[in-house]
């Protein structure tokens, strides 16, 4: 069942309240929820991960990998690998290895000039018991080919519990790449560790695509996570004008782009054939008009009862976060929180303490800290 946004479908408005300490409370289906700037001065940052002892490694487009408290201070991590920091490029994710706690070991995604293009890549560091800097880099995927322009770089990494590393893979402003698995344009792939191909990947054995391929025909995915509760792929992905989608990729699946979607290219003519098309997944939901999507958790918390389960995608576009009702696996509703009221929110995850973060993408952007309010 596919579910989308039509203007009958109710969300539930909020109201802004007065709160103590500079912290902003909103009604919500929640009941009030407070959300505190907990970290500012940050320029355009893209992606946060939790470590265990309650500090925060953030990352900003242009190439700063930050380490920052819940008291607001951050310091610079050096060692962070070169990149290409130009129109949406530069540095992009960071999350933690399955076994962090004992190796200290990240990942890091951002875009790399190659030759006369660039590529996302992804490399693996360690992490210094101080903070301070990252040793032992080494780049463990780079995607190909290589291609000019600055758009559609992706890219989220998801670490599986037994350390297999999902990473998503935008088209490159080139559709047509995302229907040929000889290429890692518009893919999700599934590496290893060390980024060798899972040899459990659809072309791993040999014929058909590159062994790295999990899933493809994807436009530019921009938030994923694992679902708690089944161990499944959640995604998140920018259509054009229109079409942005929730997908659950799975093994083998092709999603599509450019041959069917539900919006239309930004000169308003139409994409492909249409909405659907034999041996090509439909989106569990989908958003006509865009919200342009960016960051996406599958809330897993104790401090929200009521939203157990729920999604949670921010918006670049209306610079809001969108909470989506899922029941029995399908999602049945949307309520819109905050809308222009902090900025474009390009990355959002369920916190270790229960909260939900998110950040913001300006010139002096911030990390947000939703609870419950009272």
């Amino acid at each position: 069942m596919i579910a989308r946004l039509t203007r009958s479908l109710a969300w539930i408005p909020f109201a802004l309240l007065a709160a103590p300490g500079g912290a902003q409370t909103f009604e919500s289906s929640a009941g009030p929820v407070q959300v505190e700037r907990v970290v500012g001065d940050l320029e355009n940052p893209w992606a946060v991960a939790f470590l265990p002892d309650g500090r925060m490694l953030v990352t900003e487009r242009d190439g700063r990998l930050l380490l920052a408290t819940d008291a607001g201070a951050t310091t610079a991590i050096a060692g962070v690998p070169d990149v290409y920091a130009r129109a949406q490029g530069g540095l992009l994710d960071v999350a933690l290895a399955h076994d962090f706690a004992a190796s200290g070991r990240i990942y890091l995604s951002y875009a790399k000039e190659e030759g006369r293009g660039a590529a996302t890549a992804v490399s693996a560091a360690t992490l210094d018991a101080e903070g301070a800097s990252l040793r032992d880099v080494e780049e463990i995927f780079v995607m190909t080919p290589a291609t000019r322009g600055g758009r559609h770089f992706g890219s989220r990494i998801v670490v599986a519990p037994e350390g297999d590393l999902f990473v998503t893979l935008g088209d490159r402003g080139d559709p047509d790449r995302a229907q040929e698995t000889s290429s890692h344009h518009g893919t999700i792939v599934r590496l290893l560790p060390d980024g060798t191909p899972h040899p459990d990947n659809p072309f791993a054995s040999g014929g058909g695509g590159l062994a790295e391929i999990y899933s493809w025909g994807h436009r530019n995915v921009q938030g994923a996570e694992l679902d708690p509760s089944d161990g499944r792929l959640w995604t998140v992905e920018h259509g054009a004008r229109g079409g942005d989608e929730i997908n659950r990729p799975d093994l083998g699946v092709n999603h599509g782009w450019p041959v069917i979607s539900y919006g239309r290219h930004y000169s308003g003519l139409s994409i492909g054939v249409g909405t659907e098309a034999p041996g090509m997944a439909q989106p569990d939901y989908y958003w006509d008009p865009s919200i342009a999507p960016s960051g996406l958790t599958r809330y897993d918390g104790a401090l929200f009862p009521d939203w157990q389960g729920d999604v949670f995608v921010g918006a670049l576009k209306f610079a809001l976060v969108v909470r989506l009702d899922v029941e029995n696996g399908e999602i049945v509703g949307e309520e819109r929180l905050f809308e222009e009221e902090f900025g474009r929110v390009r990355d959002i995850r369920t916190g270790p303490d229960g909260a939900l973060w998110f950040l913001t993408d300006e010139r002096d952007g911030g990390l947000y800290r939703i609870t419950p309010a009272g």
